[in-house]
């Protein structure tokens, strides 16, 4: 089969020199294992961090790709779920499920998890024209949910369901800024956030508003200015005017980490909650403490989530309450391409690769 493989790490982001289109072996399904002839894989930012070797040094020869969506092709002995034919879509959090942690559903806490197409390998990752994963790692996808919207939706979904629902457990009637609203797990905030009845304030850049507010946003501010917290304070001043309550953000949706960490916190209401999943802008936020222990404020930290959560995000995708927003979708050969384009943050939703003929 045909495999997006690269042997050696791109420190300074030079992917074309490392990413090439290699044959390689089919896979042989183990007993507990399916194979799925691959449909739609989608980018993350784990596979820039797989390919300059930071913050970890990933197995090589390496293929990355933590999200795949596709058909079924062979089943090992001892599966009982799934059948040849059967439309499946990866949960790259691969636990051992026997653990204190992973039976008392903190499968993403457990002391052996690895994330499928980051951490695996070597040559163990969604970039292949065949697939295989454990059958606890895959999922039905749901009827009228195509194969690109089930990959863009994989880890992207899981992450924001967990973080917004798993985590800060929201409610109807919360004011909920979600930040960097134009990104993958951003543009599935907003939609899970409006599905829970919440007030949603959308950040992006100034290109990327008018979709957050096609996607259900309720206000959409660039994130870029000097002032937008300001702006986002004042928008918050209004529906507490209108509403009878205190001015303040209820809940802060965070993957942006350095740049804008402590302004969110000066956002938050008495009792508030900040859950972050990541720092795409850089980890060494400088914040000031008295935000958080006078204001009673909760700081959640969030990586990945259940199938569970993964699974109750497709159902809705299935009902139509919330969609994958799809950027753009390239073949193998343009990898080096597609994954510029993310690095360069040009892009609103996921972007997805395909192997020819999919």
């Amino acid at each position: 089969m045909k495999a997006l493989v690269y042997e050696e790490y791109a420190p300074d982001d030079n992917y074309a020199k490392i990413l090439k289109v290699k044959e390689i072996p089919d896979p042989k399904p183990k007993a507990n294992e399916v194979v799925l002839k691959l449909k739609a894989a989608a980018l993350n930012y784990n596979d820039l961090w797989g390919m300059r070797g930071q913050p970890i040094a990933i197995p090589l020869p390496h293929i990355s790709g933590s999200d795949a969506a596709g058909e079924v092709v062979a089943v090992g002995e001892d599966v009982t779920n799934f059948k040849v034919g059967d439309k499946v879509v990866s949960h790259s959090n691969l636990a051992c499920r026997t653990c204190e942690l992973c039976t008392s559903g903190r499968e993403y806490d457990c002391t052996k998890r690895q994330v499928w197409g980051f951490q695996t390998g070597p040559l163990w990752g969604a970039y292949s024209e065949l697939v295989h994963l454990p059958e606890t790692n895959v999922s039905k996808i749901p009827e009228g949910v195509s194969f690109e919207a089930a990959a863009a939706a994989s880890m992207t979904i899981l992450t924001s369901w967990h973080m917004l629902v798993g985590r800060a457990k929201i409610v109807p009637g919360q004011i909920v800024l979600i930040m960097g609203g134009g990104s993958g797990v951003g543009s599935f905030g907003i939609q899970i956030a409006k599905l829970y009845n919440c007030h949603v304030i959308a950040t992006a850049s100034k290109d990327k508003l008018e979709k957050c507010l096609k996607l259900g946003a309720d206000y959409a501010v660039d994130h870029r200015k000097e002032d937008w917290s300001k702006e986002v304070y004042k928008i918050t001043k209004d529906i507490a005017a209108k509403e009878g309550r205190r001015t303040g953000i209820d809940v802060a949706f965070d993957h942006i980490g350095e740049t804008h960490f402590n302004k969110q916190l000066t956002l938050l209401n008495y009792g508030g909650t900040l859950v972050s999943c990541g720092a795409t802008t850089g980890y060494d936020a400088k914040i000031d403490l008295r935000h958080i222990f006078f204001k009673g404020i909760n700081v959640l930290g969030s990586t990945q989530g259940t199938k569970a959560e993964m699974e109750a995000g497709l159902y809705w995708m299935g009902k139509g309450k919330i969609k994958a927003e799809i950027d753009s979708i390239y073949p193998f050969e343009q990898a080096a391409e597609a994954h510029t384009k993310m690095l360069k943050g040009n892009f609103f939703g996921k972007i997805l690769m395909k192997p020819e003929g999919a």
